[in-house]
């Protein structure tokens, strides 16, 4: 199933399942249970979803990021060796990890804002997955048994104020520099995640392409590695890294301005589509 969270014409929320042309309003008939799709989630009550609720055309909502309530966000830097290699660091022997606040990101469709302070402001298409079953010290044999579905990301990276220092976080939580979208997907329909290619595009031109298996570091070591330091809890989202390709170490460089279109293609997941906007005041 592709699951969705978004506004409904009147600016109410919902969510539901799409067919990639309508979505099923389930929030109407199941709100008084679950109030969002994290709580869903966290209910083990996505079968729920199947099927239920009044066909509401996409082009009529608002789509936000799918998971619109996580706990936690947890980003993955230098994790494609193209990209370790661009940026001229040594691979990572654990996770680079940092954070993202859920205000920095947009859905599907909104414009992402180009900062004001700054005109470096990047694109990095990743794999995003969203944690189903809550778990501390989870071993990497059991990792995927914890992922309730993927989704696209584009970590928006605000350059200059990224390499300030040695913490990204500035550069990483500017809002509504990233998004996330358009749905998560269930594994069941994704199949091999493994299996499935990424390609980023400005203005419809591939800026980065890579196989999901050239990760350096893989999806069940990210999973073990988190969850010895913290419980990942359901609605949990991990952003698995980008390739290279980046902007910033493009000859020349190539940063997003207002006017431009990010996507990021996820084969087998889906296209996360975003405008560029500048931001007002």
């Amino acid at each position: 199933m592709r699951l969705v969270s978004f506004t409904r014409p009147d600016g109410s929320a919902g969510y539901g399942t799409t067919d990639g042309t309508h979505v099923l309003d389930a929030a109407a008939a199941l709100g008084s249970r679950y109030r969002d799709l994290v709580e869903v989630i966290a209910a083990d009550a996505i079968g729920e979803l199947e099927g239920l609720g009044e066909a509401l055309p996409l082009a009529d909502v608002t789509l936000l990021p799918p998971v619109t309530t996580p706990e936690k966000i947890l980003c993955i830097g230098l994790n494609y060796l193209p990209h370790i290699l661009e940026t001229g660091r040594a691979k990572p022997e654990k996770p680079t990890i940092f954070t993202r606040y859920p205000d920095s990101l947009v859905g599907h469709g909104e414009a992402i804002v180009r900062p004001s302070a700054s005109p470096k402001h990047d694109y990095e298409g990743e794999l995003a997955i969203i944690i189903g079953k809550p778990g501390r010290h989870i071993a990497e044999a059991d990792a995927w048994d914890h992922i309730a579905g993927y989704s696209c990301f584009n970590d928006g990276s605000i350059r200059d104020y990224q390499n300030h220092t040695t913490q990204f976080w500035p550069g990483k939580n500017f809002e509504k520099s990233g998004s996330f979208g358009p749905w998560m997907v269930t594994p069941d329909e994704v199949g091999d995640i493994l299996g499935q290619t990424m390609r980023t595009r400005v203005n419809g031109n591939v800026e980065q392409e890579t196989p999901i298996s050239d990760m350096a570091i893989g999806i069940p070591e990210l999973i073990a590695y988190a969850s010895t330091v913290t419980t990942l809890k359901p609605g949990d989202v991990i952003a698995t890294g980008t390739p290279g390709g980046v902007g910033a170490h493009r000859k020349p460089q190539l940063f997003l301005e207002p006017g431009m279109t990010v996507e990021v293609e996820i084969t087998g997941v889906g296209t996360l589509r975003n405008g560029v906007i500048a931001e007002e005041g």
